[in-house]
């Protein structure tokens, strides 16, 4: 991908993914890597991060003899998330409309 992904996208992915269930760490960044071009190195931090912040909370379930770390959005990380999707569609129409030429308010 030729665009740089900055951390609010990253942010915005990883709170989407989980607004929809919760994932374990390992899922969670298979899951985003699959769309974007980030190494695992780049989301574990965002991850911590996001809980830090207290968007996101962790629990662990054993599997297989070992423990696998869940991951679970808060509802403060749900209204970061909608804060982020109505950004988005202002942040797209007005990228679209360089692209694509037009006026930036009429979704061209």
């Amino acid at each position: 991908m030729a665009f740089q992904i900055g951390g609010a996208l990253l942010d915005a992915c990883v709170l989407a993914r989980l607004s929809r269930e919760d994932e374990y760490g390992y899922a969670l960044t298979q899951g985003v890597k699959d769309t974007l071009e980030v190494s695992e190195s780049t989301m574990y931090p965002v991850m911590r991060r996001l809980q830090t912040e207290d968007c996101l909370t962790v629990y662990d379930v054993p599997y297989a003899g070992r423990n696998r770390r869940y991951y679970r959005i808060t509802e403060l990380g749900r209204k970061k998330l909608r804060v982020y999707i109505d950004e988005w569609g202002v942040f797209r129409q007005k990228i679209d409309a360089i692209l694509k030429g037009g006026d930036a308010n009429d979704g061209n």
